[in-house]
């Protein structure tokens, strides 16, 4: 269960998403094109984010953070999302590490690292993922062993967002490989760069560029007991799964994003591209293409900003937040795909936007568990939920 959280005014909401929509206009959409096809880390803009507390949205303001609901949290990820995805991954990957500490951290851990979060000034992700395990995490073979007032960590975690540039790392590790069931066995460790801690390599991708996705490795890394989140052993997979569902959300609102942005390239690309003495817009075959996109996109944004909401309000909502991601995302590769076919032969180029677009809505229907898997946790609440 969600702790409810605090509501602020329509107005203060305005004014965050204005300054957001600022900030995204004067110092990020200019600079998109040349940083993603470099796939350059955006430093600038890093620190343009950290000004506008975005590391802290959802922190609580009693540790420096902005204390943003979800639902205006998905709001900004949207706008973000629209002008270039890969900064939605640098603060969100981030803010779920944050938000593990935030929900299941003691009061010492929330006063020591939450500030640093908040500002900025350290800046991490989430490392779950292992070469040979993605969404069974009860299989993961990273292992901590105690060892007086410290534990000892060895194996590798990989496609860590921000694992090159990032300093912290909310890390789930096997403290029992033993015991059954599985996830008994794991914890969860707020795990700092030092030594033992390495970056194995960058890895590439197709699109999601800018932001740094890299293999971390952890060879007899030493770290303090008092990093273990909440504490106590063994309840690790419930504290990183917790903040799934926020990320769902998160990655629904990118959906959204990405979706609206390749509605508006195409209905400004269908008035000004003319074929038999008139504008393509005129055609019927694009007009039905532009209706579903238009259609779709509304759909997603309701779904997304209902899970919000029920996030917000404390209640359970893994099924509304996979309904969101599973729809937004679907949408968000369907819209970039409607766009890339009504651009034609420019929507394959790389000086229009829209091919970027098509590079990165893919990720959306893997990342934070595939669309398939979603399907699966929607169809089991529904079932529980309705129960005979």
């Amino acid at each position: 269960m969600n702790t409810p959280a605090p509501a602020i005014s329509a107005e203060t909401e305005a004014q965050i998403l204005d300054a957001v929509d600022k900030f995204l206009e004067r110092d990020v959409r200019q600079h998109v094109m040349r940083l993603e096809h470099a796939d350059e880390y955006p430093h600038d803009i890093v620190e343009g984010m950290k000004e506008l507390g975005l590391f802290g949205a959802i922190i609580p303001e009693e540790y420096g953070g902005l204390g943003l609901s979800a639902s205006t949290y998905s709001k900004i990820v949207e706008r973000v999302s629209a002008v270039w995805m890969s900064l939605s991954g640098i603060f969100n990957s981030h803010l779920i590490m944050s938000a593990a500490v935030v929900r299941f951290g003691t009061e010492e851990q929330k006063r020591k690292w939450l500030p640093k979060f908040a500002s900025g000034e350290i800046r991490g992700g989430l490392a779950l993922t292992e070469p040979n395990c993605g969404t069974d995490l009860q299989a993961i073979r990273t292992v901590a062993k105690r060892d007086g007032d410290d534990y000892v960590i060895n194996g590798t975690k990989t496609w860590i967002s921000n694992g090159i540039y990032g300093t912290c790392f909310a890390l789930l590790v096997k403290t029992d490989p033993e015991v059954q069931p599985r996830h008994k066995g794991t914890s969860l460790f707020i795990a700092d760069k030092r030594d033992g801690f390495t970056v194995g390599r960058k890895l590439e991708k197709l699109g999601y560029k800018g932001i740094d996705s890299a293999e971390l490795i952890f060879e007899d890394y030493r770290i303090p007991a008092d990093q273990l989140i909440s504490g106590e052993e063994g309840r690790g997979l419930p504290h990183a799964l917790g903040g799934l569902e926020l990320g769902r959300i998160n990655i629904a609102a990118r959906g959204v994003g990405v979706a609206r942005s390749a509605l508006e390239l195409a209905v400004k690309y269908s008035q000004e591209r003319q074929t038999f003495g008139k504008p393509i817009a005129e055609h019927q075959s694009i007009q039905i293409k532009l209706a579903d996109m238009a259609t779709r996109l509304e759909a997603s944004r309701h779904l997304m900003e209902a899970a919000a909401k029920a996030y917000d309000r404390g209640e359970r909502c893994d099924m509304e937040a996979g309904m969101a991601k599973l729809f937004a995302t679907e949408t968000a590769l369907y819209n970039a795909t409607e766009s890339m076919r009504i651009h034609g032969a420019y929507g394959y180029s790389k000086e229009f936007d829209v091919e970027r677009l098509y590079r990165d809505a893919p990720l959306l229907c893997i990342g934070e568990g595939t669309n398939e898997l979603q399907r699966i946790l929607i169809a089991r609440q529904l079932i529980q939920r309705n129960q005979i």
